[in-house]
């Protein structure tokens, strides 16, 4: 349960610090006093949205902090899973703003996130407020009561794995039927391009030596000449060089018989003959090989200008590179022929995910409609004596048009005050005293089902008075038997008169500001607060006996 509730510098708050007890606890004040502050002070603790806004005007910062028994509510893992320090008597939160819009958050004066702070808070304090109400209408809303009450968390859990299962393979089904269909659109162009690659017979280095080629037919006659030239200055009979240099080695030979030293020349010169004979002799074959060939050269042209033409269409720069490109589009093309073996694999596993999907859904609604019989018998119950004796009250749930992830269940609570009046969804024909009611029960219910330390009420009374908010009391006093705490901040003698603790809210005056302060109840002082909630500010002997007696039938 909470124990004590310290704010500093939170909007009109300075410092206020509370004592809290267990069992059934009330709040009143005047419109206005900060009774609303309080409580978003205590939504702040829980992780609520921050505000630099909220900062009381000078201060650098606010800070609340909250102090939990939580000893018996199984949290122990919590703190395990979170490498919190665990004390189940004295657990602490805390939440601190600064000006600059800066939000820190501890648990047991450990650094944690917000999250974290969330996750804890939500399983210590549950606060009804006013706009809870409007929530009772959504669908999201009621199907949290049905499954709270339900106990169905084994049940969700498995139907959240199927449906989470089933979803992944959906999403991957249909990127596969996309990639599937993009292609589709393309493979013919792709197919042309391929078969235009292909049927060139495209062979590495080819360009290089078909220009060679090209450049050897386009000159033929002109290397031929040249080539021709040059054997006969070589070895012609009368001019060539190779004849002369056989005399010159011929007098060296004659020349070494009387000058040895002539001998080296003599060798030097004979290998240089041996090798120009061969230069000789290759390039008159050269100039023999090389004939003009028109058709031979339109041929190498016609294979030239197909190269250019692939390069120029694929913008690529050699050969290597088309035949790249070629490999790719046939990679593409044979992945996307084994496309519908993939999607027929996928669609029978998807199928079959949704099959098992179906009957963890089916399970999840019977848990569903099994709790909901037993909620619709409570909560008739319930509301007879809070002033609906005729009261009729349904769970409708039929099969919703698709699977989310809550199930496939299309769940409506149906009402009806009278007993002339067929049943409408709760929201449309209910009034706002008859929705506080319902939800009053409906928390009393789920108070029963979960175990919640402690239960906040905002103005759950709201459109009721008299003996019906008298029951109303009633109600949320059982609700606070079992070491539950339960604070109801109410504006009715009667629902004030029951609580076992009673805290006023009210304001001070200073010369510089003014302050929100709280103040706990007792005797004459308690008598006095009801009485003026029952005759205004002007207390009358009348209103403090009927105060005092209100006090005294309910017990205090």
């Amino acid at each position: 349960m909470l124990k004590e509730v310290h704010i500093r510098n939170y909007v009109l708050i300075d410092r206020l610090d509370i004592q809290l007890r267990e069992g059934f606890s009330v709040m009143t004040g005047e419109t206005g006093a900060g009774k609303s502050i309080i409580l978003g002070a205590m939504n702040l603790l829980l992780g609520g949205r921050a505000d630099s806004r909220t900062i009381r005007q000078g201060a650098d910062k606010c800070t609340i902090e909250g102090t939990f028994s939580i000893s018996g509510y199984g949290l122990e893992q919590f703190f395990v899973d979170n490498e919190l320090d665990f004390d189940p008597d004295e657990t602490i939160m805390r939440r601190e703003l600064s000006a600059s819009g800066k939000s820190r958050a501890f648990i047991n004066d450990t650094p944690v996130t917000l999250t974290q702070l969330r996750d804890l808070g939500c399983r210590l304090i549950d606060i009804h407020s006013q706009h809870q109400n409007l929530a009772l209408g959504t669908q999201p809303f009621q199907l949290d009561v049905v499954d709270t009450i339900a106990a169905n968390s084994a049940a969700k859990s498995a139907y959240g794995q199927s449906f989470e299962h089933w979803s992944e393979l959906k999403t991957r089904l249909a990127r596969l039927k996309a990639e599937f269909e993009s292609d589709n659109t393309d493979r013919e162009y792709l197919e042309f391009q391929f078969e235009g690659l292909d049927n060139a017979r495209l062979v590495s280095g080819e360009q290089e030596e078909l220009e060679q080629e090209a450049d050897i037919l386009d000159h033929a006659e002109e290397i031929k000449q040249e080539l021709f030239n040059a054997a006969q200055i070589l070895s012609g009979d009368e001019d060539g060089c190779i004849p002369k240099l056989r005399s010159a080695l011929q007098s060296l030979r004659s020349a070494q018989k009387n000058y040895p030293q002539a001998q080296e020349l003599a060798e030097r010169l004979d290998s240089c003959l041996i090798e120009l004979k061969d230069i000789a002799a290759t390039a008159d074959d050269a100039q023999e090989s090389v004939n003009f060939d028109p058709a031979r050269l339109e041929q190498v042209n016609e294979r030239l200008d197909l190269i250019y033409s692939l390069l120029k269409k694929h913008k690529k720069e050699n050969i290597t590179q088309l035949l790249e490109l070629a490999e790719s589009i046939r990679t593409h093309l044979d992945r996307t022929g084994s496309y519908e073996f993939d999607i027929e694999q996928l669609t029978a596993q998807t199928e079959t995910a949704r099959q098992e999907m179906d009957k963890m859904a089916d399970r999840l609604t019977e848990t569903r409609k099994k709790a909901s019989q037993a909620i619709i018998k409570d909560i008739k119950e319930l509301l007879v004596p809070l002033g609906i004796p005729n009261v009729q009250f349904g769970i409708d749930i039929q099969p919703a048009t698709g699977f989310d992830r809550t199930g496939h269940d299309d769940l409506k609570f149906m009402f009806s005050a009278n007993k002339s009046v067929p049943m409408q969804e709760l929201q449309a024909v209910a009034s706002g005293g008859e929705i506080a009611r319902v939800m009053l029960c409906i928390k009393s219910l789920m108070a029963g089902a979960c175990a919640l330390p402690t239960i906040i009420f905002d103005e759950i009374d709201t459109g009721v008075s008299g003996a019906v908010a008298e029951r109303m009391a009633m109600l949320m006093k059982q609700m606070s038997a079992g070491g539950r705490q339960v604070l109801a901040i109410t504006h009715l003698p009667q629902i004030a008169a029951l609580g076992q603790t009673h805290y006023k809210v009210f304001k001070t005056d200073d010369q510089d500001a003014t302050h929100t302060r709280i103040a706990l109840l007792e005797g004459d002082d308690r008598i006095r607060e009801i009485a003026g909630m029952m005759s205004g500010s002007t207390l009358t002997q009348a209103a403090l006996d009927n105060a005092k007696a209100l006090i005294d039938n309910n017990g205090r």
